[in-house]
């Protein structure tokens, strides 16, 4: 129990009011400015996983955790790996009795991090709050306030400190402790002494507030989490069994089926709502609410990581160098081409193939529902048409919106600063397939040096835009065409296309052009920056200004 100094004030004496609400999207290797809680501030994670500076320290910030901070408290979030999604909640409290006026202590004093089970409702609290409209009516204000309060009595229930408790009133502190530590062993006899009543008191109390015994009441608690999880993650038996407090995966089975009457595969398959969307190559699909065993297979792996979705198969040797391979480090390999047997073996529930090719479709399409995807269409388009499929739209959206206010000021930055002139061109060459040298066009490091408000193709190159390519192969002798005022040249991997970039760069062809001749010819590391994915563009808006400000070594 806490001394009497450090009790927070009664709730009933205590008005709570939301100011503002809003969802929060960080993006990768980014870390906040210094913010002050002007208000308290209620912080909901969401997904994507990073760190909370308070004055006492840094802790995880990851999915399913939530935090108060009352007012003056300074905070930092740090991002190191993933983007961070969060909900912020700003919220006054005005004391009633006593001194009435507006009460900025501390609500629950010596706590920051809140904990409640289910998180989900807490999400889907926060959802509802953050969905309305800018032209609310009255009667919406108001109901955005009750489910503001709804949200509050949730979190009090579990974390308000309670006074002198009976024995009735300890037992039910040891059901909220089961409540959040069913994952670990317990025993009766550890919650009986826990209650401070004996063992032979402690059953008969918990019956009497629960309907059953204790064991049995634990029981309900894993199989309701591992129900949520086999519907929400994309996690396997044998892990769900383990974060939800089973021995192991069989013994899991078992009682589920005892208690539910199905299998958890049988529950996950009936349970999961469906949605009927539409695929790149025309076909009509029903596929998961939200899929959470997914198989993509193409080179944009990166957007699906920016929603916060982590699949569980693909091509390795798209993320083998890529700017974020350290995230991928579970992925099974599906291989290139796509196994068929390889991709089955990870039960997923959707496949993503960014390939147009039918004979593929159906092989694939035989596993699982399955989608074709344009991984060569623009970014903006890519993000939504994936929110849609995988139940992330309000991400994609949030996504969209700050990366493009970070690009238009990257650019405005270049040419405010004069490194760029108005009206630039440029282009990004590459050799492959032995000698041939090629222009990217719709894919890779083009689609980001295009972008609104950025450099401009050259004419040769804007063909091969229209004509919706996403490269074009380009003719030695007529390099000067393709050739912009500034030019990135994007060293490849196979050892027969390097030397044939080696002898081009010592060539008078390519000594003659202007972007070289002025220092604005730079070379790029093909394997980690030839790509148009969400994460790779993000960690361009960082890189480009370095490039062309003058550090034009590979990278």
């Amino acid at each position: 129990m806490l001394p009497s100094s450090t009790l927070p004030a009664l709730l009933h004496s205590l008005l709570f009011q939301l100011t503002d609400a809003m969802l929060a999207v960080q993006p990768a290797m980014s870390c906040t400015e210094p913010q002050t809680a002007q208000t308290h501030l209620l912080l909901i994670c969401t997904g994507g996983s990073g760190g909370l500076t308070l004055p006492g320290g840094t802790t995880p910030l990851s999915a399913d955790r939530c935090f108060l901070l009352s007012p003056g408290t300074t905070y930092t979030a740090a991002n190191p790996e993933t983007t961070l999604y969060y909900y912020q909640l700003s919220f006054n409290i005005y004391q009633t009795d006593g001194r009435p006026g507006l009460y900025t202590q501390e609500l629950l004093p010596g706590r920051q991090e809140l904990l409640v089970h289910p998180f989900t409702r807490v999400i889907r609290l926060a959802e509802e709050l953050t969905a309305c409209p800018d032209n609310r009516s009255e009667i919406q204000l108001y109901r955005q306030q009750l489910k503001f309060q709804e949200l509050l009595l949730l979190l009090l229930e579990h974390n308000y400190p309670d006074e002198a408790p009976s024995p009735a009133e300890s037992v039910e502190g040891t059901i909220r402790y089961m409540q959040e530590h069913y994952m670990d062993s317990i025993t009766v006899k550890q919650l009986a002494e826990q209650a401070g009543v004996s063992l032979w008191q402690y059953t008969p109390l918990f019956q009497k507030l629960t309907g059953q015994k204790p064991l049995e009441y634990l029981t309900g608690l894993r199989i309701s989490r591992s129900q949520q999880l086999l519907l929400e993650s994309a996690e396997p038996l044998r892990e769900i069994a383990r974060l939800t407090g089973f021995s192991d995966e069989y013994y899991f089975s078992r009682r589920f089926r005892q208690i539910t009457g199905v299998t958890p595969g049988q529950y996950a398959m009936t349970q999961r709502g469906k949605v009927t969307v539409q695929d790149w190559t025309g076909h009509t699909v029903d596929i998961p609410e939200r899929p959470r065993r997914v198989i993509y297979h193409g080179e944009t792996i990166g957007d699906l990581l920016a929603l916060g979705v982590k699949p569980v198969g693909g091509d390795e040797e798209f993320a083998r160098n890529s700017v974020y391979k350290h995230r991928l480090k579970s992925l099974a390999n599906v291989g290139f081409p796509l196994n068929p047997q390889l991709t089955a073996s990870l039960r997923p529930d959707l496949i993503i193939i960014a390939n147009s090719d039918e004979k593929l479709y159906k092989r694939v399409a035989d596993i699982a529902p399955a989608l074709t995807f344009d991984s060569f269409a623009p970014l903006e388009q890519r993000m939504r048409t994936l929110g849609g499929w995988l139940g992330k739209q309000r991400e994609a959206e949030a996504w969209l919106a700050g990366f493009a206010d970070r690009n238009a000021a990257m650019w405005q930055r270049l040419y405010g600063s004069g490194v760029l002139s108005p009206g630039e061109t440029a282009s990004a060459l590459i050799f492959d397939h032995g000698n041939h040298l090629y222009a990217m066009g719709l894919s890779g490091l083009s689609s980001a040096l295009y972008a609104p408000g950025g450099l401009r193709p050259t004419p040769e190159i804007q063909k091969a835009l229209d004509a919706e390519l996403g490269f074009a192969e380009v003719d030695p002798q007529r390099l000067h065409a393709y050739a912009g005022d500034r030019v990135f040249m994007l060293v490849p991997e196979r050892e027969d296309s390097r030397a044939a970039m080696d002898v081009l760069l010592e060539s008078p062809a390519w000594r003659s052009l202007p972007a070289v001749q002025q220092g604005h010819a730079y070379l790029l590391d093909s394997s980690k920056w030839n790509f148009s994915d969400a994460l790779t563009r993000e960690r361009l808006l960082t890189l480009l200004p370095k490039v062309l400000g003058g550090h034009g070594a590979a990278q």
